[in-house]
């Protein structure tokens, strides 16, 4: 029986990605496995509230420029949250036609969160 799925998103930089993910959209870090000294290559696991999501630099973990949808209770909400914290936002909450309220944010290495929430109608 499936139980979960965690996304992997490519980072080109660690220490980039985990100032995106934790301070900006609010997770925080879960674990770390470095294999050296240097900042990277390096594996992260990141979560808020129920969502994991995991950021990897390893070379051939995920390309960048991946989609993750990540469902929530309130876009509005988070929209508001994540206009106090100076997030670009590349699509404000939207009604979409396929029953979706969504938000999309971007990180540096353009990997797209859409935040989704089902309308309620």
């Amino acid at each position: 029986m499936l139980k979960t799925a965690i996304p992997v998103l490519h980072v080109s930089s660690s220490t980039a990605g985990e100032a995106f993910y934790c301070t900006k959209l609010g997770f925080r870090v879960e674990s770390v496995y470095r294999p050296t000294e240097a900042q990277d290559p390096c594996y992260m696991s990141l979560v808020r509230d129920g969502a994991t999501l995991h950021l990897s630099s390893f070379r051939d973990d995920g390309v960048p420029g991946s989609l993750v949808y990540l469902v929530v209770d309130d876009v509005d909400g988070l929209h508001r949250e994540l206009l106090g914290r100076d997030v670009p936002i590349d699509l404000s909450p939207t009604d979409q036609s396929w029953g979706n309220r969504e938000m999309y944010v971007r990180d540096s290495d353009r990997n797209k969160i859409a935040f989704v929430c089902p309308r309620r109608d």
